[in-house]
């Protein structure tokens, strides 16, 4: 599968392309997917109207990976140091499956002198991003290479393309734990029978399942969430207020946006000197016409019979 750098911006690039004519653009700044189009070249996430293309400044939108902390859950910056380093091409990532027919890069990360002076660990971390028909794959790993052992947390931050946040819902999490971050990180039970918006949403849910469905009514499309070595689910909208006063998102972004993350939050990831963690998340689209009741999440969420 061809796998093809360029930089024509100051932002180098790896462009991902497979042969049914999806792509992915993947930053070697932060290590970030900025793009992912389908074969009829319909954007899928999301990307702010007004997102700062210059570093140290981490770029709004696509999927930004958060490590070693997520959001302000500790006392390093907001979403930890990786979202804005640069990374570079890893000359030596794990084997491919050989049965694979994905377009894939691995990049890599390692702690600097000066992230030590910032978070005093020294590690490695991995991020392999593959494309198939229909499908995005992350598998990012941390490997511990100090003398001591250390934990941290870490996120997959989604953001994901939607037509109108008000008709949108998110099925798999009912019931469940979350902490609210507009309480104070208080631990509530969700009631819902399903995750609809109606104004600012900023929580982290525990515990959460495989699979998670986000449904778009009006585009009459489903994502599917599927992830494994992240427990918890983060769900931000800032909806009209907050988003006014982000200096990077454009006062009307949040109504085409929604964040669903793949987390480790609640419980801190412990690796030994020499371990390591390995994560894995996959997104893909199927159409649906939930409206019209063609569409069972339960189905999406669950296994199509």
């Amino acid at each position: 599968m061809p796998v093809n750098l360029i930089d024509n911006d100051g932002f180098p690039r790896v462009v991902l392309t497979e042969p049914m004519g999806s792509s992915a653009e993947v930053l070697l700044y932060g290590g970030q997917v900025v793009s992912w189009k389908n074969e009829r070249r319909e954007e899928l996430l999301f990307m702010s109207s007004k997102a700062i293309w210059k570093p140290p400044k981490a770029v709004r939108g696509g999927i930004p990976i958060c490590f070693p902390q997520f959001g302000n859950f500790g006392s390093l910056e907001r979403h930890g140091l990786a979202r804005n380093r640069m990374w570079s091409l890893d000359s030596s990532p794990a084997p491919l499956s050989p049965a694979t027919n994905n377009s894939t890069v691995d990049l890599l990360l390692k702690s600097t002198e000066d992230d030590l002076k910032t978070w005093s660990q020294s590690f490695e971390l991995r991020l392999r991003v593959s494309i198939s028909s229909g499908k995005l794959t992350l598998i990012p790993r941390v490997r511990n290479t100090d003398n001591k052992s250390f934990s941290f947390m870490f996120a997959l931050r989604n953001y994901l393309s939607v037509s109108d946040i008000s008709e949108v819902r998110i099925e798999g999490l009912e019931t469940l734990d979350y902490l609210d971050n507009l309480m104070n990180k208080e631990r509530y039970t969700e009631q819902a029978d399903a995750i609809t918006f109606d104004g600012e949403v900023d929580r982290v849910y525990l515990r959460t399942p495989f699979k998670i469905a986000i449904i778009d009514h009006e585009k009459k499309r489903t994502f599917v969430l599927r992830k494994d070595g992240m427990p918890d689910a983060a769900v931000w909208n800032p909806w009209d207020k907050k988003a006014k006063a982000i200096p990077d998102l454009g006062d009307e972004d949040y109504k085409s946006m929604l964040c669903v993350d793949s987390a480790a939050v609640e419980s801190n990831i412990v690796l030994k000197p020499s371990e390591e963690w390995k994560g894995y998340q996959e997104l893909s689209t199927v159409s649906s016409s939930y409206c019209s009741g063609q569409l069972d999440p339960c189905r999406v969420l669950y296994g199509f019979t």
